[in-house]
């Protein structure tokens, strides 16, 4: 297998080194980088690990060569140029192959990258030997990959301590649940899921998203290879991805400036204007484009009736997805309104509960969307258990107005609308919450009747 051959090709290279610069040598050296750290910042900094943690999705955009699987990918290798391009574009941090037999990496690259970009730069190796992490920082690296399927859980964890006291934060790379928990039994702060089996090359991007639901809160979560279109990314991002690494995707591009840009457009949170009740509000929508818009079907005071929504439904753009919203309806009355074309999804307000869920499922083939009041931390674990398409957070059952506490949010990781006091005033901060789409009625009424103005600056600052 690949990853047998290069994990030998590793050692034997690391031998070759150890003869050139002896292990004492290179560890005092790094040992003595991490001091001068120690005494400039008041402590080591992990600058690595604080690019990830930072809203939104970060990018770690690879300078790569070849690959064992892909062959020669850039023959023209102006690795110091790609590397300025990334952190003009927006990197959040930089992944340098340094493997010279198979990615036909070198040192030399990592150095020189290292000394010319500011943000922080990723050794890219297989590290099978504790010199490879000492010499890591001799090179000007601020993290290190840790790939738990070459290492026993002794080393993960000697390896892991040994990049922590240099100041290196250390990418653990995992490929299913079993490398997952290993990866957390040893102490990891970063958890990368790879995407690409290492002992086949075979990629499925679903890979990291599966298997998102066992990182706990405060460690970062890394999805790496196969990652090539925006929908890729937003997927990820609003799965509760921190970072996601690219590398092959942006090498091939001619500009990468552009296809890095064209990655990072669906992070931005979709929008959803609720509680349509008039013609005019329609055209509001049809001008400001919205992802989805909201016809309530429940006892509220934007109610309509069959007819009106029928009727606003044949006046609105195609392009936007008609909601409707219910509260402990019948599901068969439910299942006329998405037969009948006046609906394309369904959003639940009330008690239901998984019997009612997979009672409409039956009778129906389009998302579902299960709302849930949230006033504390048990209450987010209740909704991320739903087995609905999508959730959506809100202060209390149908729809107060009012906002609940977001600071619960970061312990969530799957798609969810979010709801509940939303207008223009915050919607920048909502926007950076992780929500897959956000869900606005009053926020941008006055008198309570929609408002034009309204509706389009939120939906302007919600995609800024």
């Amino acid at each position: 297998m690949i990853l047998e051959k290069l994990a030998q090709s590793t050692r034997l290279r690391v031998e070759k080194k150890k003869e050139e610069a002896p292990f004492e040598t290179v560890r005092r050296q790094a040992e003595a980088l991490a001091q001068q750290e120690r005494e400039k910042e008041g402590g080591l900094t992990f600058p690595f690990e604080r690019a990830l943690a930072a809203k939104g999705v970060s990018f770690i955009c690879e300078v790569k060569k070849a690959s064992p699987s892909k062959g020669l990918i850039a023959p023209d290798f102006p690795w110091l140029q790609i590397a300025k391009e990334y952190e003009a574009a927006g990197a959040s941090a930089i992944s340098v192959l340094t493997e010279p037999e198979y990615f036909l990496g070198s040192d030399r690259y990592l150095q020189e990258i290292a000394r010319t970009v500011t943000i922080p730069v990723l050794r890219k190796d297989f590290t099978v030997d504790a010199y490879q992490i000492y010499e890591a920082k001799t090179l000007g690296a601020s993290a290190v990959l840790l790939i738990v399927s070459l290492l026993s859980d002794g080393e993960l964890k000697e390896f892991l301590n040994i990049a922590h006291s240099l100041g290196l934060s250390a990418l653990v790379e995992a490929h299913d649940e079993q490398e997952v928990r290993r990866a957390l039994a040893a102490g990891a702060r970063i958890v990368g899921v790879n995407n690409r089996d290492l002992k086949t090359f075979s990629v499925d991007v679903n890979n990291s998203r599966r298997l998102r639901s066992l990182i706990p809160p405060g460690v970062l979560y890394v999805s790496e290879s196969g990652i090539r279109t925006a929908e890729d990314v937003g997927q990820l991002y609003h799965n509760g991805t921190d970072a996601v690494l690219i590398g092959e995707t942006l090498m091939r591009s001619p500009d990468k400036a552009v296809k890095l840009a064209e990655l990072k457009q669906t992070c931005r949170p979709k929008v959803k204007i609720c509680g349509l009740t008039r013609p005019c509000d329609v055209a509001f929508v049809n001008q400001s484009r919205p992802d989805y818009v909201g016809f309530v079907f429940a006892r509220r005071k934007r109610r309509l009736d069959r007819e009106q929504a029928r009727a606003l439904r044949a006046l609105l753009d195609p392009g936007i997805v008609p909601v409707g919203v219910f509260v402990d309806e019948d599901p068969e009355r439910i299942a006329e309104y998405v037969r009948e074309g006046i609906i394309d999804m369904v959003q639940l307000h009330g008690q239901e509960d998984e019997a009612y869920l997979a009672r409409l499922r039956k009778l129906v083939s389009c998302p579902l969307i299960k709302a849930f009041g949230i006033a504390q931390e048990a209450d987010i674990r209740r909704a991320k258990e739903s087995s609905a398409d999508y959730i959506l957070l809100d202060n209390g059952p149908g729809g107060t107005g009012q906002r609940f506490d977001w600071s619960l949010l970061p312990s969530l990781g799957r798609p969810f609308f979010l709801a509940g006091g939303l207008d223009c005033e915050n919607v920048a901060e909502a926007a950076g919450s992780g929500a897959f789409a956000l869900d606005v009625s009053s926020g941008v009424e006055t008198d309570g009747v929609k408002d034009e103005g309204k509706i389009v600056e939120f939906i302007r600052r919600a995609r800024a």
